[in-house]
């Protein structure tokens, strides 16, 4: 007994010859349908059908029985890919027969005649004359007639009711006048009525939603002068003011050495905490002096903070932070590496005349 079923007699040569070689390939290894399924990991059933020719593989499990049973699987998967468009062109050409046999059924459902129907003429080529009605095909149903629109070669006030209400009467045509003859020139009247007609319409509704814009409109009122200039002029050096020194340092930016004042100073351990101020540049910052390194000092002002650490020569001070108010009420705070705290407190201002401090 054959261990193969005879493959369908309506496969493509290309389906029929890959199926075959399949089958070599099975008998080569020596494998069972089972065996397969195990070593491939697709069913046994689904191998039934791939080897008979009733379906046809994936290529992953085309390559699957090349590596079991030790075939190479570009050849394999080249004769697959030919198997794959003549089944596709099978199945389209299954797919345009049942169409027709569907189409066929539909109308002989409806009482047509599919040969009849198959005969005719395509419907463009079919003329209709003003006036006469085409002749039904023998054997078809003929169907309900639909009544001609009536043509014309302009439009009429029955077409477009609005028109005469919006234009109103004309005095060159009166409304017991015979219509006029369908010439170029009144055609070309006609348009421009309608054109006039479209246009008061369009405005009528444009007034109705927009009741102010037919008023004429009011003088503009004379722009008011412009205010005088309030920018502060810097003096030589100084190259920054306010928010736009926050974040800086004092020294680089001219704020420091003459234009800087002491509002406040105090102590955290030995070292000394000093809030800076500059009313030129109205900002502040804080400076740590005589401080062992690490010891740091920190000011915050405006929604801004800044801090700085002494150095090695004792010594240091933080960027600016923008000051708006009374800088006697600015207090800046220092922390020893000890762990020692002290923040600083108002001193009385600078006399006059009095040296001030070179550095920011």
């Amino acid at each position: 007994m054959p261990r193969w079923k005879a493959l369908p007699e309506e496969l493509d040569p290309q389906v029929r010859e890959f199926a075959g070689q399949l089958r070599r390939l099975v008998d080569r290894s020596g494998l069972s349908v089972a065996a397969l399924a195990d070593a491939t990991g697709y069913s046994k059933t689904s191998w039934e059908r791939y080897l008979n020719g009733r379906l046809l593989p994936p290529q992953r499990a085309v390559v699957a029985l090349a590596e079991a049973t030790g075939a190479q699987p570009a050849h394999l998967t080249t004769l697959w890919e030919l198997a794959e468009r003549a089944w596709s062109r099978d199945e389209m050409r299954q797919d345009v027969t049942m169409e027709a046999i569907s189409v066929a059924q539909a109308r002989a459902a409806l009482g047509w005649d599919a040969d009849q129907t198959a005969a005719e003429p395509p419907a463009k080529s079919t003329r209709f004359t003003k006036g006469t009605k085409a002749a039904a095909a023998p054997g078809t149903t003929p169907l309900p007639s639909v009544p001609q629109q009536r043509r014309t070669d302009s439009p009429s006030a029955a077409d477009f009711p609005g028109w005469a209400a919006a234009a109103g009467p004309s005095p060159a045509a009166p409304a017991a006048q015979a219509p006029a003859r369908r010439t170029g020139r009144g055609r070309t009247l006609m348009i421009a009525a309608g054109a006039a007609g479209a246009a008061l319409l369009g405005g009528a509704a444009f007034l109705l939603f927009n009741p102010g814009s037919g008023t004429a409109k009011k003088a503009a009122a004379p722009r008011p002068a412009a205010a005088p200039s309030t920018k502060q002029v810097l003096p030589a050096g100084v190259r920054c003011t306010g928010a736009g020194c926050v974040g800086k340092d004092p020294e680089a930016m001219g704020c420091g050495g003459a234009h800087a004042i002491t509002p406040s100073r105090g102590r955290a351990g030995r070292a000394v905490i000093e809030v800076r101020y500059s009313k030129i540049c109205h900002t502040a910052w804080a400076r740590i002096s005589r401080a062992a390194p690490g010891d740091q000092a920190t000011l915050s002002a405006g929604g801004h903070s800044a801090t700085a650490r002494a150095e090695r020569n004792g010594a240091a001070y933080t960027s600016m932070v923008e000051v708006t108010g009374d800088p006697a009420k600015v207090a800046a705070c220092g922390t020893t590496m000890a762990g020692v705290k002290g923040c600083s407190r108002p001193v009385p201002a600078t006399p006059a005349g009095a040296p001030s401090e070179a550095r920011p």
